[in-house]
């Protein structure tokens, strides 16, 4: 919105050139998510303490610690959703393809994260709607953005993987790219599903990986940067970095509600969105292998619970005292605060290698 403010009246007013710049617009996004989550969160908890009653169902089987958080409300990714819309409607470029399209695949994955917790809510059960149906819908989504995402640059760079550390190396896909996108948004948005188990566990790891790649978008975006740091240059994906810096404020005005002892938990209404989110904002900016090592810590988490799996059913036996891997550690000792203040050292050191990966070609 502000930023045809730029476009209207620049030449008859100097000032309106500041929503010009990126830079200043992401800013602007980063403070007005914060306030917006800051201002209305408290409603909103309000809201849906009210009308969920009992709140989100513990697991039986869950570390004994989990059993005080009984009758905390769930679905506080409505708020951070709706904080990252509104700053993003007021200091984003509206017209972009980009913009459009991570905005839709966080409002797709969002819309069947609140399903599922409606469901669990309903239900009084930790479980949701059938996993199956919930992977074929996501996966819609993702591909759909996927080949916006193709169709909106030139070939055969669109459809094309890059390798870090390999300045030249491209790996034409073609319209497989369509599917590995799919399978790199779908993988995020569960990762950090599974990521979600502790309060403030998953929403600060979200912050520093669309930190990091609010960085590499506008980097990506900007032809002379691009050149300098000899990584591939993405057309418009600058523009990216607007809503990176929305998610970031909607995360910190989150966390004041979601520190421990929890008022809210996020549900598979943020926790899908925001990583279906970042998965998207890596495939847009030509960044999917990065992704892995930005989001390692959704990597191992993602990792440990197909371990477990495939381990119990070919073995009758188990890796880990629990999965995902968080749980274990509460299981092995660590207290809550333990775990997730050492997953957010590990999720920054992750961070730091992934940026450094923008030089190393």
């Amino acid at each position: 919105m502000l930023y045809y403010l730029y476009q209207e009246y620049a030449a008859s007013f100097s000032g309106f050139n500041l929503f010009r710049y990126i830079t200043f617009r992401t800013a602007g996004a980063l403070v007005t998510s914060a306030l917006f989550v800051f201002l209305f969160g408290p409603a909103i908890i309000s809201a849906l303490r009210l009308r969920q009653g009992k709140g989100q169902p513990i697991r039986a089987d869950g570390p004994e610690t989990h059993f005080s958080k009984a009758g905390t409300p769930t679905m506080g990714g409505l708020i951070i959703i709706v904080g990252i819309l509104v700053s993003s409607l007021i200091w984003a470029n509206l017209t972009s393809v980009y913009v459009t399209v991570v905005l839709t695949v966080m409002l797709g994955f969002g819309l069947i994260g609140f399903y599922d917790d409606y469901l669990k809510v309903t239900n009084a059960s930790h479980k949701g709607f059938s996993g199956r149906v919930r992977l074929v819908l996501e996966f819609l989504i993702a591909a759909i953005a996927c080949f916006a995402i193709m169709a909106n640059g030139e070939q055969p760079f669109s459809s094309s993987l890059t390798v870090p550390f390999f300045k030249d190396v491209l790996i034409d896909l073609g319209i497989f790219f369509v599917a590995f996108g799919a399978f790199v948004i779908v993988g995020a948005g569960n990762a950090v599903n599974l990521t979600d188990g502790l309060d403030g566990l998953a929403i600060v790891p979200v912050m520093i990986a669309a930190a990091s790649f609010g960085v590499i978008a506008y980097l990506s975006g900007n032809a002379i940067f691009a050149n300098y740091l000899q990584i591939h240059f993405v057309l418009g994906t600058g523009e990216i970095a607007v809503l990176c810096g929305a998610v970031i404020g909607a995360g910190l005005g989150f966390l004041w509600f979601n520190a421990p002892p929890a008022a809210i938990f996020m549900g598979d209404t943020g926790s899908l969105a925001l990583g279906g989110m970042i998965g998207s904002i890596a495939v847009a900016t030509k960044h999917e292998i990065v992704l892995a090592i930005i989001g390692g810590l959704f990597v191992v988490e993602a990792l440990s619970v197909i371990i477990q799996v495939f381990s119990y059913k070919m073995t009758g036996k188990r890796v880990f005292r629990m999965a995902p891997i968080h749980h274990h550690f509460e299981k092995k000792g660590w207290t809550e605060s333990q775990v997730v203040i050492r997953f957010w050292i590990v999720a920054v050191i992750l961070a730091m290698i992934g940026l450094s990966t923008l030089k190393l070609r």
